[in-house]
């Protein structure tokens, strides 16, 4: 029986190029694959995507496993979960990363299951153990409010990672390696679903997912003309405005900015959080932050147990001396 090894990543792809986690997965898998001596390969599903095995490689890959199919142009469960199921039979790879998006979600418990293995959801930092040369997956547990870490004795070991929680490498685009086309052995009567119509997401500005800056706003803004201040501060800052659940309830910022367990997970530089509690729901959308500022009223609110940098007191006063502060600094 073949022996499982190496490192794989799952690259999706995005308007006609890899996607952002693609290339963080591959800088991560690159020292992965270093540390244990083994190859690092990535699989890229779509149609039309020969041409993107050089931007993988530019990202650290040795090899390209292609599926190239027009059945493929449109990401279906039933159709990429057979493919890439395919493809990970065909390489063997001893662990499998893919991001934690809309496709990852859904696809790596489907494959774990076809594979008769486990997938980690959602991990924020991955390891090599430096005994057993299994693969450590952290995440969060119990609504953000403490990290475990998980290993399994099946293979291939399957996690998914959130955006922005790993670095990508300098792309090298001198560097070449194997591509290898599988072929994806579909037919229109193997897939059940079909996508009749795409609807975008309009966002002004920076998405919060790739924002490196995010300024979120609590109950306590008190109204949609709080939000303003928070817009002027993020758009000194060249980031993006967030929220918690409770002023999107009340119609102050759109939907799409909430931040959360229900709302969207969060991963910037720094997380600016003004007039927010810290409910562990909230927490858990924006516990992989490296830096959070904190700006509440109430010196016993939770968000300055997870803040590195607090200030206690009224944001309406504090929040135009920062923004003032930033303003001066950026000047001079």
């Amino acid at each position: 029986m073949a022996e499982y090894r190496g490192v794989m990543v799952h690259a999706e792809v995005t308007e006609g190029k890899l996607a952002a986690i693609a290339v963080e997965l591959l800088g991560c898998g690159r020292k992965m694959a270093d540390e244990l001596g083994e190859e690092l390969s990535a699989v890229i599903i779509g149609s039309g995507v020969g041409n993107l095995a050089q931007e993988a490689f530019a990202a650290g890959a040795d090899k390209v496993y292609i599926v190239d199919d027009a059945l493929l142009q449109d990401y279906r469960t039933d159709a990429h979960v057979t493919v890439m199921e395919k493809a990970v039979r065909q390489a063997m790879p001893g662990i499998l990363l893919m991001g934690q998006t809309a496709v990852g979600r859904d696809l790596a418990p489907r494959l774990a299951f076809r594979l008769e293995t486990a997938a980690t959801m959602d991990c924020i930092e991955l390891a090599i153990d430096p005994g057993s040369k299994r693969l450590l997956r952290t995440k969060p547990v119990y609504g953000g409010n403490a990290h475990a870490v998980f290993t399994s004795d099946l293979d291939p070991q399957i996690a998914t990672v959130r955006v922005k929680a790993m670095t990508p490498l300098e792309p090298d685009t001198a560097r070449t390696g194997e591509v290898v086309n599988v072929e994806a052995g579909l037919g229109p009567s193997t897939i059940r679903t079909e996508v009749l119509e795409k609807v975008k997401e309009e966002v002004e500005g920076i998405s919060l997912e790739a924002a490196e800056v995010v300024v979120g706003g609590g109950r306590g803004i008190g109204s949609a003309d709080g939000f303003k201040q928070l817009e002027e501060l993020a758009g000194l800052l060249k980031g993006a405005v967030g929220a918690s659940r409770p002023p999107c309830d009340s119609g102050w910022i759109p939907d799409v900015r909430q931040i959360g367990l229900t709302g969207k997970i969060v991963t910037p530089d720094l997380y600016i959080a003004v007039a927010i509690s810290g409910s562990s729901q909230h927490m858990a959308g924006c516990s992989g932050c490296k830096n959070v500022v904190a700006i509440n009223k109430d010196p016993e609110a939770n968000i300055f147990r997870e803040a590195r940098f607090g200030i206690v007191g009224d944001w309406k006063k504090v929040l135009p001396a920062f923004t003032g502060k930033v303003r001066e600094l950026l000047a001079g």
